[in-house]
Formats: structure tokens, C-alpha cells, sequence
């Protein structure tokens, strides 16, 4: 085996430290809670709790990130073109005439066509390539270290529900070992090993829903904003310039992106959200000189396993033109089919 491989192993190897670390953690909690405390009347929604936790940190980490379909790859004889070309500007002529069919609107900061060399796919809008899971991920939001998983696409609601139900199990064990932990240090606390476990769980509980709270209330903004981590801190380039809020549809319609329209699966970590990932609705701030008056309406009750159309020929089929009717809702919007998948840094 070479030392390369063997390198790569021993990374994906320690890659999987932080997830064991958090399950003993979760495992420990649940033991010094159920066990040894034992409060009864408390079990039953420490249980609700835990179960609903666990679910969604379950699915966060054993989701497979989803990847750009074959319409993205381009087409052999192109891509030998494209590998034996030298010069860049001829390089983005075969991107250029090969993405032409595609359903694009970012692109690059210079204005170039966003193609993944490691990959060698044609970037669909929001996907990024995560240099830790080697691959392209549709609507990459970032590589969480603490899941060992890119968070994008097709596991994002999960990653929203692990913050969520991890910050509520947090906060319900601090919240009803507080009590406990006044006795210990006023040492009206039996002297058993019990208090240990009291004084641990609260110090850890306490800890976790300060850190979990700051992250999930930036991602709740990030949801309502209809962003990703990384058009947060960079925003993403449409024909027409960079625009943060290209993706915002109103905030109503934002978290329905995410967690979909059926508000009672909002809370189970079930799939759920709108579109393929591939194609996502468009707000032009200004008109795109190739694609102006465009708008493609996408499906929203469908998730990805039930569009079996291609991206293209789903979105040239819902074309609209009617531009009194754009100017009279003040912004357009550009509504894209989805592919299912799940987008990575790059």
C-alpha cells in the first residue's frame, strides 16, 4: 500500500475521533441521568428528548452527501478538448458551449463558468467541492468535523434538527439537575457517587447549550436568509454581479426550502425539503442579459426521488417571458428545477 493511501486511511480514521467522542458523551448523559439520578416523573420527556436527538444526529452523519447528475460531466470528446487545451480562455469556450443547455446562473468571480478540475463536473449553482470528502456537494453549507459528513443539500434539515433537539436535551437536563447541583455545594447532597455524576452533568449540559445555542441561532438566520455558510461569507456571483440575497424568496418561502411545505414533518428528520439541488429559484435583482426574462417554476412538494426529468428539459419546458408581468411584482422570480444531491466546498 502507499504511503499516500496509508496517509488517507489514518486521516479517515481520525476523521471519526469527534463522533465517538459526542456518542460517549450522549451515552455517559444518558447513563448518570437514568441511572443514577432516576428521576422518574422526568424520564418520559428525557426520553422524547433523547430518542428525537439521537434521530436526527443519526441521519446528519450517515446521510450520503449528493453529487452533481451525469448532465453536469461534460461530454467526452469535449473533455479531451478541454484536458489537451492550454490557454484558459479556450478552456472557457468548450465550458462555455458545454453548459449553454444547462440551467446556470452563478458563476465564478471573474464570470467564468464553474467547473471542478478534481472532479471534472460543471458546478451546478451552489454546489462546492470539500477538499475533506474529495467530492463535489450540491448546496455544500460546510464539512462538520463533530458528524464527520459535509452538510449540504440532502442532509441540511437533519443538521437543523440535531442542533435543535441536542440544544432542548442540553437544556432539560441542566435545567432539572440544577436543583441537585445547589445541594451538592450547600451538601445537602448524599454522599454517594451519584454526586459526581450530578456535578459533571451539570458543567457539561451547561457548556454544550452555550456553544449549540450560538450555532443554531446562526443557522436559523441563515435559513430565514436562504443562504449557506459559505455564500454567507462569500456571496454568490450571478450573471448580472454578486448578490447575497439572489437566492431569498421572503422568509416564509426560504424556511419551506429548507423543511418543506407539510409543516407537521417539519420536526422529524425525515427528508423533506424542496427541489433536487441541482436547480434552485432565483431572485435577479437586475436582468440577466442571457437568460432575462426566464423563470422556471420549480415543483415544491416533490422531493428528489421522485424527479425522473433532466434538469434541462424540465426547466425549458416552464420558460416565461411576460415582462409587464415581472415588473409589476417589482423583483423576478427565477424558480429551478432540483436534482436531489448535496453540495461541498470549493
Amino acid at each position: 500500500m502507499a504511503p499516500t493511501q496509508v496517509l488517507r486511511c489514518c486521516q479517515r480514521g481520525l476523521a471519526w475521533i469527534p463522533v465517538i467522542f459526542i456518542a460517549l458523551v450522549v451515552c455517559w448523559s444518558y447513563y448518570a441521568y437514568v441511572v443514577e439520578l432516576c428521576i422518574f416523573v422526568y424520564l418520559i420527556f428525557f426520553h422524547l428528548s433523547f430518542i428525537m436527538f439521537v434521530w436526527s444526529y443519526w441521519k446528519t452523519i450517515f446521510t450520503k452527501p449528493a453529487n452533481p447528475s451525469k448532465e453536469y460531466c461534460l461530454p467526452k470528446a469535449e473533455k479531451e478538448l478541454y484536458e489537451k487545451e492550454e490557454r484558459p480562455d479556450s478552456q472557457q469556450e468548450i465550458l462555455s458551449q458545454a453548459a449553454s443547455s444547462l440551467p446556470l446562473y452563478t458563476r465564478t468571480g471573474a464570470g467564468a463558468i464553474r467547473y471542478c478540475d478534481r472532479c471534472q463536473v460543471i458546478k451546478p449553482d451552489r454546489c462546492h467541492h470539500c477538499s475533506a470528502c474529495d467530492m463535489c456537494v450540491l448546496k455544500m453549507d460546510h464539512h462538520c468535523p463533530w458528524v464527520n459528513n459535509c452538510v449540504g443539500f440532502s442532509n441540511y434539515k437533519f443538521f437543523i434538527l440535531f442542533l435543535a433537539y441536542s440544544l432542548v436535551y442540553c437544556l432539560f437536563i441542566a435545567a432539572t439537575v440544577l436543583q441537585y447541583f445547589i445541594k451538592f455545594w450547600t451538601n445537602e447532597l448524599p454522599d454517594t457517587h451519584a454526586k459526581f455524576h450530578v456535578l459533571f452533568l451539570f458543567f457539561v449540559a451547561a457548556m454544550f447549550c452555550i456553544s449549540i445555542l450560538s450555532l443554531f441561532s446562526y443557522h436559523l438566520w441563515l435559513v430565514g436568509k436562504n443562504r449557506s455558510t459559505i455564500e454567507a461569507f462569500r456571496a454568490p456571483v450571478f450573471r448580472t454581479g454578486s448578490d447575497k440575497n439572489g437566492f431569498s424568496l421572503g422568509f416564509r418561502k426560504n424556511i419551506s426550502q429548507v423543511f418543506g411545505d407539510q409543516k407537521k414533518y417539519w420536526l422529524l428528520p425525515i427528508f423533506t425539503s424542496q427541489g433536487d439541488g441541482l436547480t434552485f429559484p432565483t431572485r435577479l435583482v437586475n436582468a440577466d442579459a442571457e437568460q432575462a426574462t426566464v423563470s422556471l417554476h420549480s415543483e415544491p412538494n416533490k422531493s428528489a426521488a421522485d424527479i425522473s426529468v433532466s434538469p434541462l428539459s424540465e426547466s425549458q419546458n416552464r420558460l416565461l417571458s411576460n415582462e409587464q408581468h415581472a415588473n409589476n411584482i417589482g423583483d423576478h422570480l427565477v424558480n429551478n428545477t432540483f436534482k436531489s444531491g448535496e453540495l461541498h466546498w470549493g
